[in-house]
C-alpha cells in the first residue's frame, strides 16, 4: 500500500525524526489503520526522497514505540492496540520512577472504585448481570491458570461496564499486573495461591450487589474494602521476614513480572504468560 497522504515537507534536521512523526501521526489517526502493512523501505525511501538507511532508522524507532511490528524479509506491519501502548508506557514508568508495588496496586484500587461508582450510576440491568456472572465464575480452584483468568475477566468487565474507555483500558492492565504478580508470588501452587485470591470470592459478589444498589459510594466503597484485603495478603505471602523486608520482595517481583511480560516492539507477552 502507499502512505495514504503526501508526506509532510521534511526541514533541516533529524529527517528520520520527522518521518517517524509523520508515519505515527497517521497511524494514531486511523489513516494507517491497525493491521495495514506498511510500503516497502524503497517505496518510503521514494516517498519521503530520503535514502533507505533513513527509513529503516525510523522504522526501528517505531517498532520501539510499539507501533509497528517487522519480521525478517518482510515489511513491516501497523500494530496499534491501545492496551499493548498503555502496558509498555505504564511499565516503563514503574521502573524508571522505582515505584513499589503497594502504589502500583493502591492505584488499582482507585481505579476500581471508581469503575464501580460510575457502573452502579450507569451499567444496565444486563451488564450488572455480566457481571454477577463474572463473580460467581472466579471460584478458586487448583487450577491456577484458569482461576487467575476468570479473576481478570471480572475486573474487566467492572471496567467495561463503567462506559469509560480510558478508565477500562487502564484498569485491565494493572489488574493483569496484580493478578500475575499474585500468581508469580505463589509460585503457581494451588494452596498458596488460594492464600492469595481465596475466600474473597464473597467480597468481589458484594462489589456486584453494590452496583446492583445503585449507591455509588458504597459501591466505591466496597471496592476499596476488597483491595485492601488483596494487597494484604499479597504482602503477607513473603512468610518469615519482617513487613518492609516482604514489601521490597514484592516490589522486586512486580519488576521480575513487568519485564517478563511488556517488551519493547509492542511485544507485550502472551496473556497466558501472566502465570509465569
Amino acid at each position: 500500500m502507499s502512505v495514504p497522504h503526501t508526506p509532510a515537507k521534511l526541514y533541516r534536521g533529524r529527517v528520520a525524526d520527522q518521518i517517524v512523526e509523520d508515519l505515527r501521526e497517521q497511524i494514531l489517526t486511523g489513516a494507517l489503520p491497525d493491521g495495514a502493512r506498511l510500503p516497502s523501505e524503497r517505496e518510503l525511501a521514494a516517498s519521503y526522497d530520503v535514502s533507505a538507511p533513513t527509513i529503516r532508522e525510523a522504522i526501528r524507532v517505531l517498532t520501539a514505540m510499539g507501533l509497528v511490528t517487522t519480521r525478517n524479509g518482510s515489511r513491516a506491519t501497523v500494530n496499534a492496540q491501545g492496551d499493548t501502548l498503555l502496558a509498555m508506557s505504564i511499565a516503563s514508568v514503574v521502573q524508571f520512577e522505582k515505584v513499589g508495588a503497594r502504589e502500583v496496586l493502591g492505584l488499582l484500587s482507585v481505579l476500581n472504585a471508581y469503575a464501580a461508582e460510575l457502573a452502579a450510576e450507569h451499567a444496565s440491568d444486563e451488564e450488572i448481570a455480566r457481571l454477577r456472572e463474572a463473580a460467581e465464575g472466579t471460584v478458586v480452584a487448583e487450577d491456577v491458570e484458569r482461576s487467575a483468568a476468570a479473576l481478570q475477566h471480572f475486573f474487566a468487565t467492572l471496567s467495561d461496564i463503567s462506559h469509560n474507555p480510558l478508565l477500562a483500558a487502564l484498569s485491565r492492565f494493572i489488574t493483569e499486573v496484580q493478578v500475575g504478580l499474585a500468581v508469580k508470588l505463589s509460585g503457581g501452587k494451588g494452596g498458596d495461591w488460594g492464600q492469595v485470591a481465596g475466600a474473597l470470592q464473597s467480597e468481589r459478589l458484594r462489589i456486584v450487589d453494590a452496583v446492583a444498589g445503585r449507591d455509588p459510594a458504597v459501591a466505591a466503597a466496597t471496592v476499596r474494602e476488597y483491595h485492601r484485603h488483596v494487597v494484604e495478603r499479597i504482602i503477607s505471602v513473603r512468610k518469615g521476614g519482617e513487613a518492609a523486608a516482604s514489601e521490597a520482595g514484592v516490589t522486586e517481583a512486580l519488576i521480575a513480572w513487568l519485564r517478563a511480560n511488556v517488551g519493547l516492539g509492542g511485544q507485550v507477552a502472551n496473556r497466558r504468560s501472566t502465570l509465569s
